[in-house]
């Protein structure tokens, strides 16, 4: 071989002579042992840790910090089996711990084994939930866990279909609305269309304006509906916003109640919406996204009463339930086949008129994704662990340490509810000593709006714990703590209410 050769050889394996590793194809075995290794440290940096009171709910990093010590940049060789299995250390290590005590951030928290369970076993099967022959478990499963949750707001019959997120359930019952109020929608387009109007409260999600937009409707045509001061609707206020829409030439056609706002957790009053709703013509969806747990509950699901008058409801699994991220479904209470009639294209590679089995077990066309994530099993194990029985006791357990908080926020100076809670979020503002005492000074609004934003970064940068703060229309920013998560103790209240204080003392 010349020598010209050889130095080419030479520079195709490896940077003058050196060979790098091959990593890009392990074997079987290979893939096993590192499967094993890296379950054992996400158990113990992920699982064990993460729920343990004496660990931090975050390692704070700035981002910069962040990205040199995770070495994030891609490259064109692989890494060796260590190196990977700390790569696995490092994302637990520098994640926040949503399954810890202390984190109150969001309206999900705590972890239940056996719905981590379901995840892990979802992952691993790999498949897509859209026609019996690739999914013939879950596609059973999703339809019991559909049949069932529907019971709950007692429809004997009905659809439904799990999605990506709560957002997106929104969105489908908007779509879902339109092209029950006008079908030719499908065919036609906007161009078929009158102006539409949709109608939500001043407290719901932000995702009925995303709707909007995203299915041309347009958020100017959102008309944002009063509320009394604990954030529910006020029902002569959607009637006179329905009054007015209809003077500027729009249609009424959908209204979104909302069962468990973000931010106060205010529940709409849904049986005056529903015969406003009836009177008009209008298609009638609950937002339950938050709040459609308290239907496992004998002493709560008053809260959401008038919810089987509803046409169609989200409900977010993931959220109070802990069934983990994501779960959410739509339930419809239409018998007239009218999901598969909306999404349909009849695809003739997956949707075959031919089919050895029963073609309606293929729920793919019921929605508008074609590859869709097996969100059915976590919820159904976790379920099957606990029964209806236990998810009630998790509700209720939720409340009763909620009552136990709100009890002890007001034995204590500086504390200060935004309003009696109705569900498990708190709304308060923390009044620091230098504050105390002077509400009737000029800036004091505007020093109040500083305490949430300097607390938070205290204690996310000090990882002790973690809570949401946000403004509310006139109301400075104040803290929204979430009380959901069965593995709270009084002893974890306790702390959060006395780290507050710690933390805002020097204020």
């Amino acid at each position: 071989m010349s020598t010209t050769v050889s130095k080419e050889c030479s520079t195709i394996n490896g940077v003058n002579g050196h060979h790098e590793p091959d990593h890009s194809e392990p074997s079987r075995s290979e893939g096993e042992l590192f499967l094993s290794e890296a379950f054992k440290v996400i158990l113990e940096e992920a699982v064990h840790k993460a729920t343990d009171v004496n660990e931090k709910v975050c390692e704070w990093k700035e981002p910069e910090e962040l990205r040199a010590l995770m070495d994030l940049e891609l490259g064109d060789h692989g890494e060796s089996h260590q190196q990977l299995l700390q790569r696995v250390r490092d994302v637990a290590k520098y994640s926040v711990k949503t399954n810890h005590p202390r984190f109150f951030n969001q309206l999900f928290a705590g972890v239940d084994y056996h719905s981590l369970a379901g995840r892990l076993l979802t992952e691993t099967l790999n498949t897509s939930q859209y026609t019996y022959e690739v999914a013939p478990v879950f596609v059973l499963m999703e339809d019991v866990v559909l049949r069932k949750l529907r019971s709950l707001v007692g429809w004997t019959e009905g659809d439904g279909i799990f999605c990506p997120g709560g957002s997106v359930s929104n969105m489908f019952a908007m779509n879902v609305a339109r092209y029950w109020a006008f079908p030719q929608v499908k065919t036609q387009g906007l161009w078929s269309l009158p102006r539409l109007a949709v109608f939500t409260s001043q407290e719901s999600h932000y995702s009925m304006k995303k709707a909007a937009a995203f299915l041309g409707i347009g958020t100017e045509n959102v008309y944002h509906v009063k509320v009394d001061e604990s954030g529910r609707m006020i029902p002569e206020d959607l009637e006179a916003k329905i009054v007015h829409a209809k003077s500027q030439d729009a249609v009424p056609f959908f209204v979104n109640a909302t069962a468990g706002t973000t931010v106060q957790g205010a529940f709409d009053p849904l049986d005056h919406i529903a015969d406003i709703s009836e009177r008009n013509g209008m298609w009638m969806h609950v937002d339950a996204a938050w709040g459609g747990s308290v239907l496992f509950s004998q002493k709560h699901k008053h809260l959401i009463a008038g919810l089987e008058r509803a046409n169609s409801f989200t409900w977010n699994p993931h959220k109070m339930l802990m069934a983990g991220l994501q779960c959410s479904v739509i339930l419809l209470r239409d018998t007239t086949n009218l999901l598969m009639r909306c999404y349909c294209a009849n695809a003739t590679y997956l949707f075959q008129q031919d089919k050895f089995y029963d073609m309606s077990l293929d729920s793919g066309d019921k929605t508008f994704q074609c590859g869709r994530k097996v969100d059915c099993l976590k919820l159904w194990l976790m379920w099957k662990a606990i029964g209806a029985q236990g998810l009630s006791n998790r509700v209720d357990k939720a409340f009763a340490n909620t009552r136990y908080f709100v009890e002890e926020i007001k034995k204590r100076d500086g504390f200060q509810l935004v309003s009696e809670p109705q569900f498990v979020n708190v709304c308060f503002w923390f009044i620091p000593p230098s504050l105390r005492g002077k509400e009737n000074s000029a800036d004091y609004q505007e020093k109040l709006a500083k305490v949430a934003p300097y607390l938070k970064e205290r204690m996310v940068k000090k990882g002790s714990m973690m809570v949401g703060y946000q403004p509310l229309d006139s109301r400075v920013n104040f803290f929204r703590m979430v009380i959901l998560s069965p593995q709270l103790t009084h002893s974890d209240l306790d702390f959060f209410l006395d780290e507050i204080e710690r933390l805002g003392e020097d204020l």
